[in-house]
């Protein structure tokens, strides 16, 4: 039921121009993290209009309806469920509505994550009287903040208040009808959130990808257990939560954040060019070209190259309109993308012994299927080498390998592994290896994929496994 990451970004124009285009940019950029669906919400200075629908940006939104989309405030967001189903009325942003000293009040949110005690919350605030339409946490997560503004008057407040109720991973951007943008940061720093500028227009984003596509400056990371609010004339901003650890995603550099990102203030290309350096170092082999599995295999394929001396070919040719397998909604539709998504150059590949470069090894399925188009291709040996350690436990912070039973690395050791993807060899990278290639502490990382040690409240685990152990939705 639970699957990845989404992409939120948020854009203030202090001078009052429309940001409608600029999001629409901004979400483009921000592709990798979704292919469900994507939406834009604007505020004029007195209301919202909201703009989203399924598919890719440029499908979900015709560049020519951005015109109807009036505001020089305004949110954005793509999606890839977490919870819930690919519907539109799932989709984001959603617009909520709370009452403030008896005026109706609406606001937009856009949610990157997952409220682990999301449940426990959505009973609560079902006995408070409150009614829910979507199976999503985006929308109990609007309807806590809504409780709590109703609560305190003001939305600073609210959302500190939200903050103190949540467990779990999560970056949110909201919207106010008259125009004010809020943020916040889970305490642990799970989700990558940050904040740039371009003159007199603030961006907010998932990465700073986005901000540089926009010509923007990033001026720095929004902190973990952090609020940044952005009015006409005023950017305040507060840590209103502190926690003595962090525990930032690994997977963002491995895998889910472009190469052009600085995620916690590292660069993502450096990272991956380190792994690749240190597995050169680990797993020495005689071959004849690296191969790298684009596109996130790329760098590391540099780094590797760099230590062994093998040189880089370029072997394998992903067709870019076919989306990201790992976070296809189901099995069926990850195999068919497997089918479709890579080309091999035959003349490159044959009579060669080859070092496959890849990101991770999940189901197997990619992997096992990219070898045996190698195979056909005339690859003398194929010596695989992964960026990421063996991924053996469930992740219950949003990314899609919930249940154990689907990850190979849980029920297989590396051999056995090797035989049924059908490599010559094969060689992860070490936990300790990818700690020292990120460059942050272990006390600064989530790592619970790998180790089985979790940085949420062990009491979730068990409600956890129940409610995500079951059929994907």
């Amino acid at each position: 039921m639970l699957k990845e990451h989404c992409g939120i970004i948020a854009i203030k124009d202090i001078d009052g121009r429309d940001v409608a285009q600029r999001i629409y940019e901004g979400l483009i950029a921000l592709q990798h993290r979704g292919q469900e669906s994507a939406g834009i919400a604007v505020s004029s200075g007195n209301r919202i209009t909201l703009l989203k629908n399924l598919g890719l940006v440029i499908e979900a939104i015709k560049f020519s309806d951005l015109k109807r989309l009036k505001g020089s405030a305004g949110i954005g967001h793509v999606r890839y469920s977490t919870t819930g189903h690919s519907t539109i009325d799932e989709a984001q942003p959603m617009i909520y509505h709370t009452n403030i000293n008896n005026k109706e009040i609406y606001f937009g949110i856009a949610f990157n994550g997952t409220i682990s005690n999301y449940h426990e919350l959505k009973m609560l605030l079902n006995k408070r009287g409150y009614r829910f339409y979507t199976d999503t946490d985006t929308e109990v997560l609007a309807a806590l903040i809504s409780y709590h503004w109703e609560s305190t008057g003001d939305i600073f407040e609210a959302l500190k208040e939200s903050m103190k109720d949540l467990d779990g991973a999560y970056s949110v951007v909201i919207l106010t009808e008259n125009g004010e943008i809020h943020a916040m940061r889970d305490p642990l720093g799970f989700k990558p959130l940050v904040l740039g500028k371009r003159d007199e227009i603030f961006i907010i984003a998932s990465e700073s990808a986005a901000i540089n596509a926009l010509g923007g400056e990033l001026l720095r990371d929004i902190a973990p257990g952090e609020i940044v609010s952005i009015f006409d004339d005023d950017v305040f901003s507060k840590i209103v939560i502190r926690s003595n650890r962090r525990a930032h995603c690994m997977f963002e550099y491995i895998y889910f954040s472009r190469p052009d990102s600085v995620i916690n203030g590292i660069s993502v290309y450096d990272v991956r060019f380190r792994l690749g350096e240190i597995l050169a170092e680990l797993y020495p082999i005689e071959a004849d070209i690296v191969v790298p599995v684009p596109d996130t295999g790329v760098i590391a394929a540099l780094g590797y190259s760099r230590v062994s001396g093998i040189p880089v070919a370029m072997g394998l040719i992903r067709n870019p309109y076919v989306g990201r397998t790992f976070i296809k909604p189901s099995q069926t539709l990850r195999e068919l993308s497997v089918q479709l998504k890579m080309g091999v150059v035959r003349r490159v590949i044959s009579g060669k012994r080859i070092v496959l470069i890849d990101d991770s090894i999940v189901r197997g399925t990619t992997i096992k299927w990219i070898i045996k188009l190698l195979r056909r291709a005339g690859a003398a040996e194929i010596h695989v080498r992964i960026t990421c350690p063996p991924i053996r436990y469930p992740c219950y912070m949003g990314i899609d390998f919930p249940m154990r039973r689907e990850l190979i690395a849980s029920n297989h050791c590396v051999e056995e592994i090797r035989r049924i993807i059908g490599a010559d060899s094969l060689g992860y990278m070490t936990v300790e290896g990818l700690i020292k290639a990120i460059g942050l502490g272990k006390n600064e990382l989530c790592l619970a994929c790998l180790t089985g040690e979790y940085p949420i409240k062990r009491a979730q685990i068990p409600v956890l496994e129940k409610i995500f152990g079951g059929v994907r939705k």
